[in-house]
């Protein structure tokens, strides 16, 4: 299609907007975008309709098919509808559970989800007021309920929102309900086939009462509670980033027994225009900027992050030259799994049917540890909706004690199935705590692992092309890198690649190609390095991003070798990224 033709495309879809059914203030964006010199913000808001993924909603809001609004949701929320309405046909009653985050339009995109809903006779739980990702699949598990809409567009900029959903199990669909919602979705052409009156009667706000019950089983994760008891007053900063974790991290830290939570005042404000950050993500550096200065202002030695909708955490410790560093994902991934494994087992209460999980692009470090342990562990996709699949395939036979992913998300419990801020900073303090009882800084405890275990680099790194053509670019850019593998990784050949869209292993070596076990296929291209170091390679599902993990392996048998080992790998980096031209 030529751009004459598209933009013909766009303006007769875009010219549908501009009836009765839409309001007169999107009317007036998409006759503005209409009347435009420049066709690119017309073309962008409607070359297609915003895709209702495995995941659900995310874009930019505003008027158009391609974006976040009022009908965009409405028509969503009647796709889910009529699937819940299909898949529970005959039961009683069918419920939901919504909350939403900071953002701007959350709670208007959450109240227009409950008003469908409720039209479509499926009873709502409401959260009054914002709250945290995890508490909303506790709260569907806890009020069995069959579904669950979480409003939030996680850490992405501010122009952006987005619509999570959720199964009965607490977790982000996978198959058949994902396939099966999408084909729902898709079949709703039209805001005049979404059902809109609200039913007040079926609609019940929750709050309180959640939350309580929510604090309570995430206290009953300690492990250490008598180094807690030594160190409650150890000083720890933490901030929301202006989102939801606000009160319900504080919350989890006091009920641990820490009683010295300082907050980030500047950073406590509530907001979705993010007004203290260029980007709400605690992956970012910046983001933790005023929090890490809180921390030199007070002495403490550890600062606590999460993002806008509290799923993901951040992290800043004190290094052994006094000043605060940033502990990255895959660091804190490492740690979490080390403290649940090795504190179990000073307990002796590690068990042989004890597993834990992390994605094919987290560390390898993790392999290593539970290799050595003894543990179980299961390499799984991008996305907890992965983990806790093989937390629910395996519930009953065996005990879940941990997993996680390099993107600074945790999940330690099996009670909710989705990645938690509120208990991973709680448990984070705690293996503080622990680790002080040991004369360990959380440095300490990290050259202590790579002792042990050996010693990897692990650095993400992503391209962002934005629009239609920079989705094209990046599908161009996977088939490059099927069509010209690589022979070497940062200087180590290379002896596998597995290609996960084709779920086929290629040994280099032998030649021999071998199926890959996973439940399904991922456009994600590994290779795997005669030293144990690896790259992957994947499009992201949630932004117009191509995302790179290289993860560098070095053997230090000393804590004197640690600098060397460092420098080396990141010499490794340096050159491998200079190899892939990025």
């Amino acid at each position: 299609m030529d751009n004459k033709e598209l933009i013909l495309e766009v303006t007769k879809k875009a010219q549908k907007w501009l009836s009765p059914e839409y309001d007169e203030a999107t009317q007036q964006e998409v006759q503005a975008m209409l009347q435009a010199e420049d066709p690119a913000a017309l073309i962008d808001a409607f070359y297609k309709d915003l895709e209702f993924g495995t995941g659900g909603l995310r874009g930019v809001m505003g008027a158009g098919t391609n974006r976040m609004n009022r009908y965009t949701v409405a028509m969503a929320t009647q796709g889910l509808a009529n699937y819940l309405n299909k898949a529970f046909a005959g039961q009683k009653e069918i419920s939901v559970v919504i909350g939403h985050d900071c953002r701007n339009n959350s709670r208007y995109f959450c109240e227009i989800a409950a008003a469908v809903f409720s039209a479509n006779n499926i009873k709502v739980y409401l959260f009054e007021s914002l709250r945290p990702t995890p508490e909303i699949s506790f709260a569907i598990r806890h009020l069995g309920c069959q579904s669950g809409v979480m409003v939030t567009a996680s850490h992405n900029p501010k122009i952006y929102n987005g619509y999570k959903a959720y199964w009965s199990d607490g977790a982000q669909m996978i198959a058949p309900h994902d396939v099966n919602t999408i084909e729902e979705v898709s079949r709703i052409r039209s805001i005049s086939e979404v059902k809109q009156e609200a039913r007040l009667e079926l609609i019940q706000e929750i709050g309180e009462e959640i939350d309580r019950v929510f604090i309570e089983a995430v206290k009953g994760l300690s492990l250490a509670p008598d180094s807690v008891a030594r160190h409650h007053d150890m000083p720890i900063v933490y901030t929301p980033i202006h989102g939801t974790g606000r009160y319900m991290v504080p919350n989890a830290l006091a009920a641990f027994g820490f009683d010295n939570i300082i907050h980030v005042p500047e950073q406590d404000v509530i907001s979705g225009d993010f007004p203290t950050v260029e980007s709400p993500n605690p992956e970012e550096p910046k983001a933790l900027t005023l929090a890490i200065a809180r921390a030199e202002e007070t002495g403490a030695n550890l600062v606590l992050a999460s993002d806008p909708d509290g799923d993901r955490i951040g992290v800043a410790v004190r290094g052994k030259d006094g000043s605060m560093h940033l502990v990255n994902g895959n660091q804190i991934c490492t740690l979490l799994t080390y403290y649940s494994i090795v504190r179990r087992k000073e307990l002796g209460d590690l068990r042989t049917d004890d597993y834990v999980i992390k994605t094919i692009v987290t560390t390898d470090l993790i392999k290593f540890i539970a290799q050595q342990e003894g543990v179980k562990l299961y390499d799984c996709y991008t996305g907890f909706k992965w983990i806790a699949n093989i937390i629910r395939e395996n519930e009953g036979k065996c005990r879940y004690i941990g997993g996680g992913e390099e993107s600074y998300g945790y999940l330690w419990e099996e009670f909710i199935r989705d990645k938690s801020s509120v208990s991973a900073c709680a448990i984070f303090a705690e293996m503080t705590a622990w680790a002080l009882d040991k004369g360990w800084s959380i440095d300490d405890l990290l050259t202590h692992i790579y002792t042990t275990y050996g010693y990897f680099a692990d650095k993400g790194h992503y391209i962002v092309r934005q629009g239609k053509t920079g989705a094209e670019e990046i599908l161009d850019m996977m088939v490059n890198y099927r069509n010209n593998p690589l022979q070497t990784l940062a200087g180590s050949p290379i002896v596998e690649v597995l290609d996960y869209d084709k779920l086929e292993g290629y040994n280099v070596k032998t030649g021999e190609t071998y199926p890959l076990s996973m439940p399904t296929t991922s456009n994600v291209l590994q290779y795997i390095a005669a030293d144990g170091s690896k790259l992957s390679i994947r499009p992201s599902g949630t932004e117009p991003k191509i995302k790179y993990y290289i993860g560098i392996r070095e053997i230090m048998a000393t804590n004197a070798e640690l600098p060397l080992a460092e420098q080396r790998a990141q010499n490794r980096i340096a050159e491998l990224f200079q190899q892939l031209g990025i």
